[in-house]
C-alpha cells in the first residue's frame, strides 16, 4: 500500500470517528448538560494525548510536527520561546475551542445531529471571508463556495417563514468559531509541535467548560440533574468523544497529513459531514425532507468547490 492510499484511508477514518461523534454528542444531551459534557470530554482527550505523547516517546519534543527553526534544540529554561508559544497558543486555542465546541454542543440540544454536523462543516467556506480582514487571498472558486453555501444553508436551516430554527443559529455561530480556530493554530503550530498545542487547548476548553458548569447547565430542561444515574448513561458518548473524537481523531489526523497535499486532506476530512448524516439515520433514526436532502448536497459542493486546487502547484511545498 503506497502513502498516498494509506493517508487516504487513514484521513477517512477520522472523518468517520468525527462525523459519528455527532450521534454521541447529540444523544449526550439527553442526560446532561452540553458545559459538563463538554468539561469531561475535552479533558479526556488532553489526558489521551499525553498517553499518546508518551507512548510514541514525545514527551520532550511533541509529536506530529517539527519545532521551529528558530526554537529547535533551544534550551535556555522553563520560559524558553517555543515552551512560552506553546502555553500562550494553548490558552488562546483553548479559549477559541471552548466557545466553538459549547456553542455546537448547546446547539445540538435542539437540532439533529445531522443538520449540525452539515451546518458546522460551513467553517471551511467561512475562512477565506474571515481571511479578508487578514489581507488572505482567496480565489474565485471560494466564493463561488460562499455563494453555494448560502443556498445550500437556506434550503437546509430556513423555514417557509423565513425563519432559521434556534439549535441551527447556534451551531452556525459555532461553526464561525471554528473557523476562527483555524487562524489561531496556524498561528501557533509553526512554533511548537501539534499534539502538544491540542494537548494544552483541550486542558483550557475542558477547565473552563466545568467552570462555566455549574451557572450555565442548570439554565437548559435536559441538564435539571447530575445523579449518577445521568453520568453513567453518557458515560459511553463521553468516552467516544473523548477517546476517539478527540484523542484517536487528532492523532490520525496528524499522521493521515504526513503524506496528503492539503486540499486532499481537507476535502477528505469533509466527509465528516456525510459520516454525521448516516450515524443520525442509522442510530438516531433521523430523516432528511426533501428540500433538506438538496442543502446537504449544496452545502456539501460549496466545501468541495472552495477547497479544490486551481493550479497543480498549489499544494507544493513551502506553499
Amino acid at each position: 500500500m503506497n502513502n498516498t492510499i494509506k493517508s487516504t484511508c487513514i484521513l477517512m477514518l477520522a472523518a468517520m470517528i468525527w462525523g459519528f461523534a455527532f450521534v454521541a454528542q447529540r444523544s449526550g444531551m439527553e442526560h446532561v448538560g452540553p458545559f459538563f459534557f463538554n468539561g469531561v470530554r475535552t479533558v479526556l482527550g488532553a489526558l489521551t494525548l499525553v498517553a499518546v505523547l508518551l507512548a510514541r516517546g514525545g514527551a520532550k519534543r511533541g509529536v506530529g510536527a517539527v519545532a521551529a527553526p528558530e526554537t529547535e534544540g533551544r534550551a535556555d529554561g522553563f520560559w524558553n520561546d517555543e515552551r512560552k508559544a506553546l502555553l500562550k497558543g494553548g490558552f488562546l486555542c483553548g479559549l477559541v475551542l471552548f466557545a466553538g465546541s459549547n456553542f455546537q454542543q448547546i446547539g445540538l440540544v435542539f437540532t439533529t445531529a445531522s443538520k449540525a454536523g452539515f451546518i458546522t462543516t460551513l467553517y471551511i467556506v467561512l475562512v477565506p471571508i474571515f481571511g479578508i480582514f487578514l489581507k488572505h487571498r482567496t480565489r474565485w472558486n471560494a466564493w463561488a463556495g460562499v455563494v453555494l453555501a448560502a443556498a445550500g444553508l437556506y434550503c437546509l436551516c430556513i423555514t417557509e417563514r423565513f425563519s432559521i430554527a434556534p439549535g441551527d443559529l447556534i451551531v452556525l455561530l459555532g461553526a464561525g468559531f471554528w473557523a476562527v480556530h483555524i487562524f489561531v493554530i496556524d498561528r501557533f503550530v509553526r512554533h511548537t509541535g501539534a499534539i502538544r498545542l491540542s494537548c494544552v487547548q483541550f486542558a483550557v476548553c475542558g477547565a473552563l467548560s466545568l467552570a462555566v458548569m455549574p451557572f450555565a447547565d442548570p439554565h437548559f430542561a435536559t441538564a435539571s440533574a447530575f445523579g449518577l444515574e445521568s453520568v453513567r448513561a453518557v458515560l459511553p458518548a463521553i468516552l467516544y468523544t473523548g477517546v476517539l473524537s478527540s484523542g484517536a481523531g487528532f492523532t490520525l489526523q496528524a499522521v493521515g497529513q504526513k503524506y496528503a497535499k492539503p486540499t486532499a486532506a481537507s476535502i477528505i476530512l469533509s466527509t465528516e459531514a456525510i459520516f454525521g448524516v448516516v450515524g443520525g439515520f442509522l442510530l438516531l433514526g433521523e430523516r432528511f425532507t426533501g428540500r433538506e436532502v438538496l442543502g446537504c448536497i449544496l452545502m456539501f459542493a460549496a466545501v468541495i468547490l472552495a477547497q479544490l486546487p486551481l493550479a497543480s502547484s498549489e499544494d507544493s511545498p513551502g506553499r
